[in-house]
């Protein structure tokens, strides 16, 4: 018999804790679900973001390393740097489109934005505090913040990835540059810890239909009343879509396009990591997962992904971007403001450049779009207005931020002659007979262990 594959066996944990978390809604036992379900959740997030700065540090430095030569590292790096930006501008360009075309704030009574912005009050301002300290720091403090005073207090946060990201490509560049007698017995380190942080994904991914069925549960339960969901239907439809766009559409065009690989295989490749992302809202969390379908499923080589993906989890924000053009301009037209075109390009610049450094973790966005909102004079109050969706659309743009990561990593490494066959198909490929002998193959990873388990032998 044949067990489910992994993304299906996580479809079915989220379908399961939606459906259990309405049921305890309707019932008024929000309480059990939060104390008895979301607490496995919550484990299975923080087991994720337990590995994410090792990770980065083993396999950043391996893929920097392994140049053997700075001027492949420069360029590299800059097809890496403009391939980002080049995406997070399309996003923020569709955000901008559906929402001027739907034109959804327009929709909202003068009594529910009262409503929203009394009941989100106090959490729009502990955004407004945080992105103020930001503005006041000077027009340069995002670049010094780049630079760690102290790699081991900045290692210790995953919001720091910036900073930890910055040291491992400055080692990875002095290996380069040591006599390799000299810097092999680093090398060999990094790359077996390397193995061990792949292997630790692999266990932590056999919970993860467990885990994503208690945050979906514990998501409908907190959620706000039907009415203020309501209201909002047609924001949220706008940033749904725009979102959709990049997924279904720009992202496998662009892998098509300049690849030569089809749709299916890639969302396909992808989904798993895709489907963490929605459940986690958290693009650091995923990244282990991204890497490791990005170099099994969609044949990148290490070199390239252990280079991009970790940049892209904290520089690379489509989905952010996207929302936060969505969001500006829905709070504007509530207020009655009209926007104009140098308006329009202000939050397409002022939302790219945000994204760049954005924590990769929930709620980031929120900070950044005050940012936005402030760079086009939009009251930062209305901040409360799109609060009671915010959760389940941080989780959609999520999943679009990763979706974004693993295209530029394709085609930077179709751009250096690093793009293969994957590595690992799945069992709908039929592979030949024994060609899976054995419970962990060499090159066989625990997920795909647990897509085969319960298949048959042809040998047995």
């Amino acid at each position: 018999m044949k067990k489910l594959a992994l993304h299906w066996q996580i479809l079915i944990g989220m379908a399961l804790g939606l459906i259990v978390g309405f049921i305890f809604r309707q019932m008024d036992a929000a309480w059990f679900v939060a104390d008895w379900v979301k607490p496995f959740g919550t484990i299975f997030i923080n087991s994720l973001k337990l590995i994410a700065v090792p990770l980065i540090i083993s396999s950043l430095i391996k893929g920097v390393s392994d140049l053997k030569d700075i001027s492949r590292l420069s360029s590299m790096g800059g097809r890496t740097v403009a391939l980002y930006v080049f995406t997070t501008v399309v996003a923020v360009s569709v955000g901008l489109l559906v929402v001027n075309v739907v034109g959804p704030g327009t929709s909202v009574s003068q009594e529910t934005r009262d409503s929203l912005l009394k009941d989100y009050q106090g959490k729009a301002g502990e955004k407004i505090a945080a992105a103020e300290d930001q503005k006041n720091a000077g027009p340069l403090q995002p670049l010094v913040d780049v630079v760690p005073d102290n790699i081991f207090r900045a290692a210790t946060s995953n919001g720091d990835m910036l900073k930890v990201i910055f040291f491992v490509v400055f080692f990875g560049i002095g290996l380069i540059l040591v006599p390799e007698e000299k810097a092999r017995p680093v090398k060999e380190f990094f790359d077996g810890l390397n193995e061990v942080i792949l292997k630790l994904i692999d266990l932590i991914m056999l919970a993860a239909p467990y885990g994503v069925f208690a945050l979906l549960a514990a998501l409908v339960v907190e959620s706000p009343n039907r009415e203020l969901l309501v209201a909002l239907f047609k924001y949220s439809m706008c940033v749904v879509a725009g979102l959709a766009f990049m997924v279904f559409g720009f992202y496998p065009l662009m892998v098509r396009t300049f690849t030569g690989r089809k749709y299916a295989d890639f969302l396909q490749g992808i989904s798993p990591a895709q489907l963490l992302a929605f459940s986690t809202s958290s693009s650091a969390a995923t990244l282990p997962v991204t890497m490791e379908r990005v170099e099994e499923h969609l044949g990148v080589e290490r070199e390239v992904s252990s280079f991009v993906l970790p940049i892209g989890a904290t520089v690379n924000m489509d989905g952010t971007s996207l929302y936060q053009a969505v969001a500006a301009v829905f709070i504007a037209q509530t207020y009655g403001l009209n926007l104009g075109l140098e308006e329009q390009i202000t939050i397409v610049v002022t939302a790219t450049l945000a994204s760049i450094g954005s924590a990769a973790v929930p709620g980031a966005g929120m900070v950044m779009l005050v940012i936005v909102l402030g760079a086009i004079k939009v009251p930062e109050e209305g901040l409360a207005l799109i609060f009671a969706v915010d959760r389940l659309l941080d989780m959609c743009r999520t999943t679009v931020n990763v979706t974004g990561d693993a295209t530029v990593a394709m085609l930077v490494a179709k751009s250096v002659d690093k793009l293969g066959e994957p590595h690992v198909k799945n069992w709908d490929d039929n592979y030949p007979p024994g060609e899976r002998d054995g419970a962990f193959a060499d090159g066989e990873t625990a997920v795909d262990a647990v897509d085969a388990v319960g298949t048959e032998d042809p040998n047995a």
